[in-house]
């Protein structure tokens, strides 16, 4: 058991309660333009490539390297206050996105929720750390990110009924402004957690240059495999997920609000069960032996290639959203598990900026190239395949991402070689004496 004092686990309680708030905003921001992908590119004209960069790798590029210099500063300076000054540039940028009068102004506008983004989860991945101890961050970190999926669900919903009924640009708008609201709130109510609160006073005291954070992690090939797992996974996520209402619309005839709300419950759904499954599999077992961080999504990442092809190919819609629950669920049970043994590998000083190497690598091949290879690939298909040209665009890239599973069960084998003999390792089963 933890010796933590109540009062610290109600101010701990409260402050992973609203970053996951704030976390929820910045996927509503970010998931909107999926679910207004279609009539965007009908009112614009646009190739499904062009609509593969706009959501994937545009948004990417600016994300992952605007990621590394505000971590740097996360690591040294206060970080609510990062994520507050982030939560208003994205939710600004979004609401600002609703003006676009052609594409070049929506991938501008684009690139500037980007750099909101970036000082989002690194900053907050490290509070995270410092307001729980080893043993309970992987089941913390899942609970975080299980705002993606309410922000999936609130995207989806949101800009699909308002979409149809009020138009994309007022989708836009809608989603933007509340986020400012919230960034207030965040700055006066949540508290900065003390930095290194579970680790040795040297650890927490230890503040390492950029150079010295690279070396640290070059130098661990469970790192290495790591990121390649994840980034591997997420390529699979963001290349099918990005073009799920696209799929839905085009070969199953939905209309653009049955779409949010249907992706909004089955996708969004899976995604929170997931992460929290995963989270609490390997916060479970990895008290007993800290390979079951990997082990968990390695496990899952394997079930999801049987479940989650097929559904691709089936003409039911229901049997199709059943499948995509499932999916969804398996693919996301990395997402805990993944975040709480890389920080386990790293002193306290070293978080915000590792957060932003794996997110760097994580984010360019996934959000980077995910979209924009499916894109690609459904305008390249369509010679052969006609309609069915994204099915088969989805199926190619939900098989180039399977090697993902060997990834993760190659970082389980380093693990115990990486894995600091004291400090924050991921099996520690309680706060340091």
């Amino acid at each position: 058991m933890s010796n933590e004092p109540p009062q610290h686990r109600r101010v701990a309680g409260y402050g992973l309660f609203m970053l996951t708030l704030v976390y929820a905003f910045n996927f509503v921001d970010r998931q909107i333009l999926v679910i207004l992908q279609e009539p965007i590119k009908l009112e614009m004209g646009l190739s499904d490539a062009q609509l593969g960069l706009l959501s994937g790798f545009a948004f990417a590029l600016v994300y992952i390297t605007a990621g590394i210099p505000i971590a740097y500063v996360a690591d040294r300076s206060n970080r609510r206050n990062i994520v507050a000054l982030a939560l208003t540039v994205w939710s600004g940028m979004t609401f600002v996105s609703g003006f676009a009068q052609n594409y070049t102004h929506l991938l501008l506008a684009r690139i500037g929720v980007g750099i909101g983004e970036a000082g989002g989860s690194p900053p907050a991945h490290s509070m995270i750390s410092d307001y729980f101890p080893p043993h309970r961050r992987g089941t913390a970190l899942a609970i975080y990110s299980t705002g993606v999926f309410f922000g999936v669900f609130l995207g989806f919903a949101l800009g699909g009924v308002i979409s149809q009924y009020y138009g994309w640009r007022v989708a836009f708008m809608a989603v933007g402004l509340p986020g400012i609201l919230l960034a207030i709130v965040l700055v006066l109510t949540v508290r900065e957690p003390l930095r290194g609160r579970w680790e040795s006073a040297a650890e927490a005291a230890y503040k390492p240059t950029l150079a010295q954070t690279l070396r640290h992690l070059r130098a661990l090939r469970s790192f290495r495999f790591i990121a390649a797992g994840s980034a591997l996974a997420s390529f699979v996520s963001y290349g099918t997920g990005n073009f799920a209402p696209s799929f839905m619309l085009r070969n199953h005839g939905m209309e653009m609000a049955e779409v949010g709300i249907a992706l909004a419950v089955f996708g969004g759904g899976g995604g929170v069960l997931g992460t929290l499954l995963g989270g609490y599999i390997a916060d479970r077992r990895g008290v007993h032996d800290a390979r079951w961080y990997l082990w968990t999504p390695a496990l899952f990442g394997l079930l999801a290639i049987p479940v989650g092809l097929p559904y691709l190919f089936m003409q039911e819609t229901a049997v199709v959203l059943g499948f995509m629950f499932l999916t969804t669920l398996c693919l996301n049970t990395s997402i805990g598990p993944t975040l709480a043994v890389t920080y386990s590998l790293v002193p306290p000083g070293m978080r915000a900026m590792t957060s932003a190497v794996l997110y760097f690598i994580t984010n360019l091949i996934g959000l980077g190239l995910g979209p924009l290879v499916t894109g690609y690939l459904s305008d390249t298909y369509t010679s052969w395949a006609g309609e069915d040209s994204l099915r088969y665009a989805m199926l190619t890239v939900g098989l180039m991402g399977a090697p993902s599973v060997l990834f993760y069960v190659l970082a389980a084998r380093r693990l115990q070689f990486d894995l600091p003999v004291e400090g924050g390792s991921a099996g520690r089963a309680g706060p340091p004496d």
